[in-house]
């Protein structure tokens, strides 16, 4: 699985172009849009202990 950040659906539009452009003769490729906050409610299990996240860190605003 690979991931890439897009910030907003029209720059997603592009990277799904891209790989349109580029498909591989063989194999299976799926592109899978989600929102920040979908991909932020994501819950992720590794072994069966609980640990606590660490904390996410503040969105630095550019003005």
């Amino acid at each position: 699985m690979y991931l890439r950040h897009c910030p907003s659906r029209e720059n997603a539009a592009v990277h799904i172009k891209r790989v349109k452009m580029n498909l591989p003769p063989d194999g299976y490729v799926g592109i899978m849009v989600i929102t920040d906050k979908q991909f932020g409610n994501m819950e992720l299990y590794f072994g069966k202990k609980e640990k606590e996240l660490p904390a996410v860190p503040q969105q630095l605003s550019l003005f």
